[in-house]
C-alpha cells in the first residue's frame, strides 16, 4: 500500500499506526495550503489541558492561494521560543524527553525558511524514532482524486501497489467530518498509554505525547 497524506506539523500518533501497514510514503507536494489544519500545527497535552502549537506563516490571510511547497515561516514571531519552552513545561518530566529533545532541537535552530522543509525534517525524524523504513515520495502534480494505483509513467512507484489516500483524513475538526467509508477511524488506531497529564486518556494528540511517554515502545501502541 502507498500511503498519499500531506505533510504535518507533528502530526497525530494515528498517522504512524497507518504508516506500520504501508510500503511507501507519497507526500503531496501540489496541493494549496490550508489554514487552521495540521500543516502547520499540532495538539498537546499540558496541565491546563490540550493545547494547539501552531507556527505562523507568511501572509497568512492569502495563503490558502499559495502552493504548500510555498510557504514561508514567520520568524519575526518567536514562535520557536514559545513552542520549545511549552514542550519543556509539558513534556520535561516525561520518561523519554530528554532522549530525543536534542534531536528535535536541532531542526528548530536551522530554522528551515519553507514550511514543506519543516515539516518533512520533523516527518524523517520521526520516522526514524519509530524505526519506520519506508520510501518516500513527492507527488508531480495535483489530483484532487487521486487513481488507486500509481500511473504506469510514474517509475517512482510501483504500478501494482493501491494507493490510499489519507489526505485531510487528520484534522483538527476531525469530530465535524465524516468518514470515507474505507478510512480506517483514527480514534481506533492508538490504544491508550499512560499520559504525563490526566486524569483519563486524551486521544488525536501530536505523536510527540506517544513518543515522550514510551520511547522505544511507542510503536506498541498504534494498532
Amino acid at each position: 500500500m502507498i500511503l498519499l497524506t500531506e505533510l504535518h506539523y507533528h502530526p497525530p500518533a494515528a498517522l504512524f499506526a497507518e504508516l506500520l501497514r504501508a510500503d511507501s510514503i507519497l507526500l503531496e507536494a501540489h496541493e494549496h495550503y490550508r489554514k487552521q489544519t495540521f500543516r502547520n500545527r499540532c495538539l498537546i497535552r499540558t496541565a491546563q489541558g490540550v493545547q494547539p502549537l501552531t507556527v505562523p506563516v507568511i501572509d497568512g490571510n492569502r495563503a490558502e492561494k499559495v502552493s504548500i511547497s510555498e510557504i514561508e515561516i514567520d520568524y519575526r514571531q518567536n514562535w520557536i521560543h514559545r513552542h520549545w519552552r511549552t514542550l519543556q513545561t509539558a513534556y520535561g518530566n516525561s520518561p523519554y524527553f530528554e532522549f530525543y529533545a536534542d534531536y528535535l532541537h536541532d531542526i528548530y535552530v536551522s530554522k528551515p525558511a519553507l514550511l514543506f522543509d519543516l515539516n518533512q525534517q520533523l516527518l524523517r525524524l520521526l520516522l526514524r524514532c519509530f524505526r519506520i523504513t519506508l520510501p518516500l515520495h513527492l507527488t508531480t502534480e495535483y489530483h484532487a482524486h487521486y487513481p488507486r494505483q500509481p500511473s504506469s509513467e510514474n517509475s517512482s512507484l510501483a504500478p501494482t501497489q493501491l494507493i490510499a489516500d489519507r489526505r485531510d483524513w487528520l484534522t483538527p475538526k476531525a469530530a465535524t467530518k465524516t468518514p470515507e467509508p474505507d478510512t480506517p477511524a483514527a480514534s481506533a488506531l492508538v490504544r491508550p498509554y499512560p499520559q504525563v497529564f490526566g486524569p483519563g486518556f486524551e486521544p488525536g494528540l501530536s505523536v510527540l505525547d506517544l513518543l515522550f511517554s514510551q520511547g522505544p515502545a511507542a510503536g506498541r501502541y498504534l494498532q
